[in-house]
């Protein structure tokens, strides 16, 4: 039974199927680019880093904790489709889905940028079906 469910990624497309229902929306992920002189006036030889924003969905948000400190910002959970993540990690040569989520800057959701504070997964059979960060808003951007 668990090669039947393995072989079709049912879990993975019942994930999709839930996220899509509960919230369906999309975010964005902003990684950096990697960084390549491309100018002979830089003197130093370090070029300006740039961030790239990848599409991430589907995800649901949900608030991690009901009650929050003063001098901390809310934190929230955001599901993401496992699918989604798989084909980021195929396409930009991460090694796993967590060297992707350390190296990103941070989640971009309705033109505010989230830190991620961690990232989990969750398995069925030893696959992947949806993954789970832990998002806060930066120290830049609390009062």
């Amino acid at each position: 039974m668990s090669d039947l469910v393995n072989a079709t990624g049912a879990a993975t497309r019942a994930a999709d199927v839930l996220l899509r229902t509960v919230g369906g929306r999309t975010v964005m992920l902003r990684v950096p680019t990697p960084a390549v002189p491309a100018d002979v006036t830089e003197q130093l030889g370090i070029a300006t880093p740039t961030f790239q924003d990848l599409a991430l969905g589907p995800v649901a948000f949900r608030k991690a904790r009901a009650t929050v400190a003063n001098d901390k910002a809310a934190k929230w959970e955001l599901l993401v489709s496992a699918s989604a993540v798989e084909s980021l990690v195929g396409s930009l040569t991460y090694a796993s889905a967590s060297v992707l989520f350390a190296t990103a800057y941070g989640v971009l959701c309705d033109d505010e940028l989230l830190e991620i504070v961690s990232a989990t997964q969750e398995q069925v059979f030893g696959q992947p079906y949806v993954y789970r960060l832990v998002l806060r808003a930066p120290l830049a951007q609390r009062i």
